[in-house]
């Protein structure tokens, strides 16, 4: 007997297939809830099946132009609100082992390295990934200070990290995540070489 396999949930096969029709059958469905309505409301409303508007919600047919007009009126939005989702723009930035982006930032000299691992595109939050590499002790420990939030975590080596007043001792696997506009930095590396992700978000109406 010929072994039948379980379809895996992840796979991308069919699924690219269908994405519209599953971005407006969220919308419908989100529109729906919103105004307390039922599928069958709805579905009565604009002249559909119970059964069909559940295949529509779930993404399981395409409807028709004249379809997605009914329900826009019997929901009372544009019909152009049902292609919200599928229209925004979904990022993403692969960057691989040791090829992020060398850049230089406050503090950036000879031991001290940053490497940008990324970066939103058009949102209003800001998000930039670095991976900070430490190989020397400097004469003088410099001070950071900038709008949003900041999340370090120690990859390899020991450091004694500063924000405000406060001061932790971290080693490989320690984070920490603090309010940015506090004055902040690595104030004494108590075991060379040191690599942590650091990652800083803010809005960007703000300044780094």
């Amino acid at each position: 007997m010929k072994e039948v396999k379980d379809q895996d949930p992840h796979s991308t096969v069919g699924a690219k297939e269908n994405q519209l029709e599953v971005a407006i059958g969220r919308e419908v469905r989100e529109y729906r809830v919103k105004l307390g309505m039922t599928v069958a409301d709805l579905a009565r409303q604009a002249g559909l099946s119970a059964g069909m508007l559940s295949k529509i919600e779930n993404g399981g047919t395409s409807p028709s132009l004249a379809t997605l007009q009914a329900m826009s009126k019997a929901l009372n939005v544009p019909v152009t609100a049902f292609f919200r989702k599928f229209e925004e723009q979904r990022d993403a930035t692969f960057v691989e082992a040791g090829q992020g982006l060398a850049i230089e930032r406050r503090g950036t000299r000879a031991g001290r390295q940053y490497h940008l691992l990324g970066h939103s595109i058009g949102k209003s939050l800001v998000v930039e990934p670095y991976l900070v590499t430490l190989t020397e002790t400097p004469d003088v420990f410099p001070i950071f200070q900038h709008a949003g939030q900041e999340f370090i975590y120690i990859v390899e080596g020991e450091v004694l990290y500063r924000h405000g007043d406060k001061r932790y001792p971290m080693s490989a696997g320690d984070s920490l995540f603090f309010d940015a506009d506090a004055p902040h930095g690595p104030e004494e590396l108590k075991k060379l070489p040191i690599r942590l992700l650091s990652v800083i978000v803010y809005s960007r109406t703000g300044e780094t």
